[in-house]
Parts: structure tokens; C-alpha cells; sequence
């Protein structure tokens, strides 16, 4: 290798016996031009250093408990910005519309250009992990940045992956992150962030990322790695998905049923696999393969969460509560600091001081920023970032590179208006359905206005880096080849009536319950157009049971009544969006068609907009 390296560097380097890691190595060590270049092996005095990095370059600091650090992002750089994310398009690649593109001469041009010297004077570090517990599942992923931040939350997150690329060999099967925060100001935060850029470059198997720190531009591992896992899963025979992975444990029974679940940010996936009695294997990324035995098998492809930290509080999520103020290795970013104490929206205390440090700078009660708009003490997208093996409940197979085998799969967004809290699909055909058409309101996870109405197939629209059709087609065929589909169930938490929520937060553990029960038959249903819906009495039951709390009939005909009119409106944007899409597979079209003209034909019978679950039984 022509760059140099110190020796225990050199000596990490070779002892792979990759000439393809060396060759990038070199290739993007002349372009950034690092001040020094440090080679990060899986062992416990290298994930120290990284550690110890973050806090002596001011990337972090020590907070009052024993292992908690914080993290600010700057103040236009806290949230994924999809604007400035592109995949760099070859000549003859198709993609639908709404996926933004650049051609990728151009792209690689701007890239190269944005980067070129963008290490100058700081410490490039090169880290290896594994896409999963390591096995026949795992994905190889090598990652080089300027930021020790970003590699501190990559070891929280993901399984170190030194050792599987020693096993590689020579091989090229692994994806590749090129990351620089760019030139930093005075606290340790982006400058330029108008020149913020990440492109995806699936034919190469790699993401570049410049000009941006907040974890969901710049940890690559995360939503970068999850497009170029897309790709690569649409070319072959499983699917790669933005899901949580959960066991369910029904009160009474010693049984654990696993489900996985897909919802946009912010809309209750991290709080669904946290439920208190159920068991976390992972929060936010999922690979889905079939198993010699026809069922689906699915690995969490993470160790960590990155998790919203808006709205943690002992009564509705008591258990990460007690990881967040108990001692432990544990990175706040963008929450209020006062004395060393971390503060966040609607963590349930009174006492919030009004001055302290959070994403703006020093902070006070009142504060404004450039465009008069007042500062919040701490963000909407303020995030936590630990090990899952912190937590009590995490599941112990959470680990085993041979997955845990789903027998059901959860789709769920930010709805005021039209699905009902839960819901089971007809068919696999019908889950695929409901997954397609997922919609969602805005959030302060996404750069840009929130509460708007957004189209979100499978919770993953900002990540398909194929054609809709191409993914919803693999779709298909994966249940196909399943002799044991899961059940698919469309859940909602955010249904208002009369501007309220018809439900508690913490009533979603009541819907998860009875769909574990649906898939052991202990539980009959109500057919629908929009699916299966659960009887009133099992639900009162199981509302008893788990919470020793009244379900009265009022609240589940306010709850479960079918909105004919909404669902008909939800329709025809879905018309609108899929007539415009090439080649939308013909179980998509069969299947709408089907439910368009039954709820059509019971709205013309009743004339009722609305119509009660026993109008179906």
C-alpha cells in the first residue's frame, strides 16, 4: 500500500488479505487527505479508543451518570434530509418517481469534488462490521470516516466485523461507507451543511456522505446500508426491511410468538418492541429470508437502538426509561443539558430548567433563532443510541445468526382518520396490499413540514432503490415460496375522533396480544373488506387481563367501525400513485379492485360513510 500507515495499522491491514480493501483504502486516503489514518480492529482496546476519541475531539462529552455522553448535531442538521439524498442512476436504471436521483457520472463527479481534501488536518478511521450475527445471514461492511462520533454510534449499534472479513479472503462481497463531517466550527458540529450530500451508488456497493453528522445521513450502517441491502435482496430471494423484530408472550402461557413490524419513523416502532412483558430482538432493520422448511426466518441485522427519545416516560415506556437514567455506555443527541443532566420533550417531569446547552448552543427559556422561530429546550427527532443487551428485555436469540422464525408482520403508520387500531389481512396477497399502501403523517424525523399526509410503502420509501413494482413483485414471490406465510396485520395508534386519540398509548399491547392469540386460533373474527377485526368481547377481555381496565362498546365502535368513505378516498390516492407505476404486479390491482368494489357495494346498500363492525358479522 502506497499510504502510510503506522505499523500496528499495517498490520491489521494485511492480516485481512483483502487487496480490494487495500485498493479503496488508498484510493479515498489521496482524496480526503487525513491528517492520519488509524485501521480499527474487533478488539476491546480499539472500541476503547474510538470511545475515548469522540470525547477528546469534542464530538461528545461526559454526561453526570457513568457512561452517558452527549452528541449535538448543528441546528440545520438534525434530521434526515431525503432532499440531498440521491442514487446515482447508470444509463438504462429505472426508478419510480418520488425516489431522487442523479445521474452517476454526475454524482460521482460532485462526490469526489465535496471530498477531496475534506480529512485535511483530522484522523480518518477505517472500522469493519457485520450486517448481523455473524453466519450465513450477515452482510460484511466497511466503513471509513472522519468522526468518531459516527464510529462510536456504528460499535453500539453493530457487531464489530473484523474477524468475518479475515474470512472473506480476497472476496468483493461487502458494502463500503466513505463518510466526512466536513469542516467543523467552534463546537465540534458541521459548517457547510448546505453543501450536505449522500449518494448511493448500489452498482458499486457503496454510500458517500459529506457535510453531515446527524447519525441518520452519516452512520452508514443504518438507512444507507438498508438501500444498498434492497438492492441486492430484489436481485436475489429475500427481502431486506425497515422492521422491528419482537417475541410476543401472552399473559399466563409459556410461549413466545415472534413478529416483525414496519412503520415510518416516529410512528411507535421502537415503543411496539419495547412493550412491557415482550421481548426486543431488534428496533429498526431486518433481513427476511425462507428456510428449508418453508418458514420465514428473520435476522435483526443490529445490536443497538437508535432510538426518538420525545415522549419516553415511565408510564408509557418504562423500560427504556430506566436504561436512559441508570448507568451505562449510552449517547444522547440534541436533548437539553443542565449540569450534566440530560432533559427531552414529555419526559414527565416538571422541572425542566429554563437555560442550559442543547442543539442550538447555550439555551434559555425564549430563545430564538435566525428566522424568529422559538427553540424548543430539546428536539422532536432527539435520539438515544445503546446496546440492546442493556435492556432486561431484550430476547435471548437476539444473537443467533440463524434468525428467529416470524409467524407475523406488523404494518403501522401516523393515521388521524381512516384504519381502524388493528386488523388482520385476508391473505399474504392482502399483506403485501396493505404494506404497498401505507401512508403516513409527517414527523420531525424527516427535514421539511410535518402532519402531511405521505405515501410510505412498507414504511420504506425513502430506502427502495428499485422500481416500486420490481419490490412489491419480490414481495410476492417470497410469499410464494413460503409453506408457512405469516399473518399480516395493519395496526394504527394515532386514530382521532373529535381531535383526540381513541386510544392510550399504551393500549397497542392489547392489539399486539391479539394478534398473537389470532395466530394460535384462539380467537375468532370478523370479516371485512379491510380484513379481520377483532370481536368486542375478546377485547374486553384482554383489555381486563392486561390492565385491569374497562374496554367499554362505545370505545371499540369509535375505534373499529369501518370508515367506508375514508377507506374509498385512501383508494383513489392509490390509484392516482400506482396508475403512473410500470409494471405494478397484478395481485396489487386484483386486490384493490376486489375491496374498491365491495365497499362500494356496502355503501350503497347502507348509504352510511360509516359502518359498525356487527353491520360485517
Amino acid at each position: 500500500m502506497r499510504v502510510f500507515l503506522d505499523a500496528a495499522s499495517k498490520k491489521k491491514l494485511e492480516a485481512l488479505g483483502n487487496q480490494r480493501v487495500v485498493d479503496q483504502l488508498d484510493r479515498f486516503v489521496k482524496l480526503c487527505k487525513p491528517a492520519k489514518v488509524t485501521v480499527l480492529s474487533d478488539s476491546g482496546e480499539d472500541v476503547a479508543y474510538v470511545r475515548k476519541l469522540a470525547l477528546e475531539k469534542g464530538e461528545e462529552s461526559p454526561l453526570k451518570l457513568k457512561g452517558h455522553t452527549i452528541h449535538f448535531d448543528g441546528y440545520y442538521d438534525l434530521a434526515r434530509d431525503v432532499g440531498s439524498t440521491k442514487v446515482m442512476m447508470p444509463p438504462g436504471m429505472r426508478l419510480s418517481k418520488g425516489i431522487n436521483t442523479i445521474d452517476r457520472e454526475e454524482g460521482l463527479r460532485e462526490m469526489m469534488g465535496l471530498l477531496d481534501g475534506a480529512m485535511t488536518g483530522k484522523e480518518m478511521l477505517v472500522k469493519f462490521y457485520s450486517l448481523g450475527p455473524p453466519g450465513r445471514f450477515s452482510l460484511c461492511a466497511l466503513q471509513i470516516t472522519d468522526s468518531s462520533y459516527v464510529a462510536h454510534s456504528e460499535d453500539l449499534l453493530y457487531r464489530q466485523g473484523y474477524q468475518q472479513f479475515k474470512k472473506l479472503g480476497d472476496r468483493k462481497e461487502f458494502f463500503t461507507f466513505v463518510h466526512s463531517a466536513g469542516e467543523l466550527d467552534e463546537r465540534s458540529v458541521t459548517k457547510n451543511v448546505q453543501k450536505r450530500r449522500i449518494y448511493i451508488d448500489v452498482v458499486d456497493g457503496k454510500v458517500y456522505s459529506v457535510n453531515n453528522q446527524y447519525a441518520g445521513n452519516s452512520v452508514g450502517l443504518k438507512k444507507l446500508a438498508l438501500r444498498l441491502a434492497i438492492y441486492k435482496a430484489n436481485h436475489e430471494d429475500w427481502l431486506s426491511e425497515h422492521m422491528l423484530l419482537m417475541g410476543v408472550h401472552p399473559p399466563g402461557k409459556k410461549r413466545v410468538t415472534y413478529f416483525s413490524g414496519a412503520y415510518p419513523s416516529a410512528c411507535g416502532k421502537t415503543s411496539t418492541a419495547m412493550i412491557p412483558g415482550q421481548s426486543i430482538v431488534g428496533d429498526d432493520i431486518a433481513y427476511l429470508h425462507v428456510d428449508e422448511d418453508g418458514y420465514c426466518r428473520c435476522v435483526n441485522i443490529e445490536q443497538g437502538i437508535f432510538g426518538i427519545i420525545q415522549d419516553v416516560n415511565p408510564a408509557d415506556d418504562p423500560l427504556i426509561y430506566a436504561a436512559l437514567t441508570t448507568p451505562r455506555e449510552l449517547i444522547f443527541s440534541n436533548v437539553l443539558v443542565t449540569n450534566g443532566v440530560p432533559y427531552w420533550l414529555g419526559m414527565g417531569r416538571d422541572d425542566i430548567p429554563e437555560k442550559g446547552v442543547n442543539f442550538s448552543g447555550d439555551w434559555f427559556k425564549g430563545k430564538k433563532d435566525r428566522d424568529g422561530v422559538e427553540i424548543p429546550y430539546a428536539h422532536g427527532n432527539a435520539r438515544y443510541t445503546m446496546r440492546l443487551s442493556e435492556l432486561e428485555n431484550v430476547d435471548p436469540e437476539y444473537n443467533d445468526p440463524e434468525g428467529v422464525v416470524v409467524h407475523g408482520v406488523f404494518y403501522g403508520g401516523r393515521d388521524s382518520d381512516t384504519n381502524v387500531p388493528i386488523a388482520e389481512a385476508l391473505s399474504w396477497e392482502h399483506g403485501v396490499y396493505i404494506g404497498a399502501t401505507l401512508e403516513s403523517e409527517t414527523t420531525t424525523a424527516i427535514i421539511g413540514k410535518t402532519g402531511v399526509r405521505r405515501s410510505d410503502p412498507m414504511a420504506n420509501r425513502d430506502f427502495v432503490v428499485v422500481p416500486l413494482s420490481t419490490y412489491f413483485s419480490n414481495h410476492y414471490r417470497f410469499g410464494k415460496r413460503l409453506k408457512h406465510p405469516p399473518r399480516v396485520y395493519a395496526t394504527n395508534y394515532f386514530l382521532r375522533h373529535e381531535g383526540r386519540y381513541t386510544n392510550m398509548k399504551v393500549d397497542k399491547k392489547v392489539w399486539v396480544l391479539w394478534a398473537e392469540g389470532r395466530v394460535h386460533g384462539e380467537y375468532r373474527a370478523i370479516k371485512t373488506p379491510i380484513g379481520y377485526l377483532p370481536i368486542y368481547r375478546d377485547l374486553r377481555n384482554l383489555f381486563k387481563v392486561v390492565f385491569n381496565r374497562e374496554y367499554t362498546e362505545e370505545e371499540y365502535l369509535q375505534q373499529f367501525s369501518v370508515r367506508v368513505d375514508k377507506y374509498l378516498e385512501k383508494i383513489g390516492r392509490m390509484e392516482e400513485i400506482y396508475r403512473a407505476e410500470p409494471e405494478m404486479p397484478v395481485e396489487f390491482w386484483d386486490f384493490l379492485n376486489w375491496q374498491k368494489v365491495e365497499l362500494q357495494a356496502v355503501k350503497a346498500k347502507t348509504g352510511s360513510p360509516v359502518l359498525s363492525p356487527s353491520y360485517f358479522a
